[in-house]
């Protein structure tokens, strides 16, 4: 299982350069033929990026539509989690959403992260794009 960054669902949701092909992959999620996570973090991220870009139409349907994803696993972290995720954040240099993200693929032994962001290419986490695993 991979852990989903914030950044595939905007490019989505923004109509971004490679919105087709992460499209293409949260179908599959929705459809069950590919078993993903993401976190309530990037979840909250992304609803404060679409209400900042005056999205909220956009974002209720977002939040609507995800209910439906089969292969969509939503996953929250305490505060205690936080800690570590501070230490995360040190060693690996990462600004806090990245670390949590890293954070949470070590805790639940995932496969890694889908994700454009490079910064975890300085890491011990796998980084892939939805092409990788289409």
């Amino acid at each position: 299982m991979f852990l989903i960054d914030a950044n595939i669902i905007l490019e989505v949701l923004l109509e971004q350069e490679r919105y087709k092909e992460c499209e293409e992959f949260l179908e599959k999620v929705r459809r069950g033929e590919i078993e993903a996570s993401i976190s309530r973090f990037s979840l909250y991220s992304i609803e404060l990026i679409m209400i900042r870009y005056g999205k909220i139409g956009e974002l209720k349907l977002f939040l609507t539509l995800l209910s439906t994803f089969r292969g969509l696993t939503v996953i929250t972290t305490l505060p205690i989690d936080d800690v570590h995720v501070l230490e995360v954040m040190r060693k690996f240099n990462l600004d806090f959403d990245d670390a949590i993200n890293y954070y949470i693929v070590k805790k639940y032994k995932m496969k890694g992260i889908i994700s454009f962001d490079k910064h975890f290419d300085k890491t011990d986490i796998k980084r892939v794009e939805p092409v990788d695993v289409l």
